[in-house]
């Protein structure tokens, strides 16, 4: 049996005349008629009763019409679903974020897509370190990540789309917590949170070359994953921490967040993928992207 079976038989049936249905599929009779036949000694069973006066379904005819139909339908669906991922109109679209871009930008790229790319599924991962951002987009488990770069690695590319300051994140009680704006020599004698080093985190490194500018080594008290993680224990008055400013998006009862002044150190936002072409739904995401970020998050791309 052939799908043409099937569209032989619901034009046969709707119009319950062979000459009716041939005119309507462009063929002659005689071979509808044995199509037909043909149909129904496959099944083993009479689809229609036939008359010199009319032609008429019985009931497993019209049961069979139902599901013709169904099939029918159910493969023009499929053909056009295709047709619309070849072109990107839908898929699926993994994103990682990095930490400080977890608070503010995940949010705001969601709305943004969901609202001008609904038939794009996301998925989206915060808190996501440059090194993981890198290691998931080679296992293929995101496809576009926000991070920071620089990222040396053949396989991935990068456009950086902003530029942010760090700020001095305080414990509420600190004496410098109520000032306008610091320096980060203001801090030398202080204990800090930072990235984990160990992860080879960007603003790890942003962070020890701010301090060593300023004239000092910073001492580490905590070494952590997560920004929110980072901001409770300066609110826990265990030290202090440089961040992105974009943190400040995330407002934890006894962290205050302080303005640099002076050399202020800075941090790139990039998206990363893949070095190859991208897949059609992709490129539509990151089209779309690449015109609304200054207006999606202006604090971290302005």
């Amino acid at each position: 049996m052939e799908l043409r079976h099937l569209r032989y038989y619901v034009a046969v049936a709707e119009e319950c005349h062979f000459g009716r249905a041939a005119l309507r599929l462009h063929i002659a009779q005689p071979p509808l008629s044995q199509q037909i036949k043909q149909l129904e000694e496959d099944l083993g069973v009479t689809l229609l009763n036939r008359s010199t006066r009319k032609v008429e379904l019985t009931d497993a005819g019209e049961r069979y019409l139902e599901r013709a139909r169904e099939i029918l339908a159910a493969v023009a669906a499929a053909g056009e679903e295709a047709s619309r991922i070849a072109i990107g109109e839908i898929g699926r679209v993994s994103i990682g974020f990095t930490g400080s871009a977890t608070y503010h930008l995940l949010p705001a790229v969601a709305r943004h897509l969901s609202a001008e790319l609904p038939d794009i599924d996301l998925d989206l991962h915060g808190e996501m370190l440059t090194p993981q951002q890198a290691a998931a987009l080679h296992s293929g488990t995101i496809d576009l990540g926000f991070l920071r770069p620089p990222v040396n690695d053949r396989l991935l590319r990068y456009e950086v789309v902003g530029t942010e300051e760090m700020v001095a994140v305080l414990p509420h009680a600190h004496p410098l917590a109520e000032r306008e704006a610091i320096e980060v020599a203001d801090l030398a004698k202080e204990s800090f949170i930072t990235y984990s080093g160990f992860s080879r985190s960007v603003v790890f490194e942003v962070v020890i070359d701010a301090c060593q500018r300023a004239g000092f080594t910073p001492t580490i008290r905590h070494e952590v994953g997560e920004t929110a993680t980072l901001v409770s224990f300066v609110a826990a008055g265990q030290g202090v921490a440089l961040v992105p400013k974009s943190v400040q998006h995330m407002q934890i009862t006894g962290a205050v967040y302080v303005p640099l002044k002076g050399e202020v150190p800075t941090v790139e936002l990039a998206m990363a993928m893949r070095a190859e072409p991208p897949s059609p739904h992709l490129q539509r995401v990151l089209n779309s992207l690449r015109t609304a970020l200054p207006d999606i998050d202006p604090l971290v791309l302005g």
